[in-house]
Order: structure tokens, then sequence, then C-alpha cells
């Protein structure tokens, strides 16, 4: 019987020895669309096309739209992997030897920019309310 037990395996380890991804190892890796072959699909002779628009002024739009969400994506793709090793960055900022970092203007911390001038110039999105100077 010890025989029988070593050649069947448990139901429990039988489900989680799957490998879901075993056909395809890279189908879930960050940048694995680009593989898909996904594509705008055709305009045909019932496809709905806005009104005031011909057939080729509606395919430019959307190949315009899929050229700029492959762009975002091809950027995001780009920064994948890139962080900030969080050992390096405290022992940059003096954390482990002093405590001069708390005197500082960002009192540690690390400034970045953002995409707006916060500070009410010509740039500022309108739903903040900031108004120009």
């Amino acid at each position: 019987s010890t025989e029988l037990m070593a050649e069947k395996k448990s139901f429990f380890s039988t489900i989680f020895d799957m490998d879901l991804f075993a056909p395809d190892k890279e189908v879930n890796d960050y940048g694995a669309r680009n593989r898909k072959g996904l594509d705008v699909g055709q305009l045909g002779a019932k496809s709905y096309i806005p009104a005031g628009m011909s057939k080729a002024e509606y395919e430019k739009i959307r190949a315009g739209d899929k050229a700029k969400k492959d762009a975002n994506y091809a950027k995001n793709v780009a920064k994948a992997g890139k962080f900030t090793d969080y050992t390096a960055w405290y022992r940059k900022r003096g954390t482990d030897t002093n405590d001069s970092w708390v005197k500082s203007a960002t009192k540690g911390h690390e400034m970045a920019k953002t995409k707006y001038d916060w500070s009410g110039g010509k740039d500022a999105p309108k739903y903040t309310g900031v108004e120009k100077k």
C-alpha cells in the first residue's frame, strides 16, 4: 500500500502544482500586450460613423487614438522595474548617522516636478480654481 500512496498524488497537491501559465510563460509579463496582436477593427459598410464625418476621417481619428494609446503603453513599459532602492536613499539622506535631514526644507523627502505650476501661473488646470496672478 505504500507503493500505491507514493504513486498517487493527493487532490490538493494536484491542484496546487498546476501551472496556469504553462502554455505561454510570458503571457502575463509587463509589456506582453505588444505580442497579442490587438488591432482596431476595420470599418465595414454597416459600421457606425459619426454624423458629418466621412469613413476616411473617422478611420484617421481611430488610428490616431490607437497610436496615442500604444505610445503611452510603451512609455509605461519603459518605466517598468525602475525604482528607488530604499536602503540607498536612506543612507544618502543620512538618517542612519545623523539628524541633519530634519533641518532641511524638505525634511528628508524627495521632491518631484508636477505637470502644472501650482503657483497660479498660466498653466494651472481650470478645475483647481487657481487663478492667474
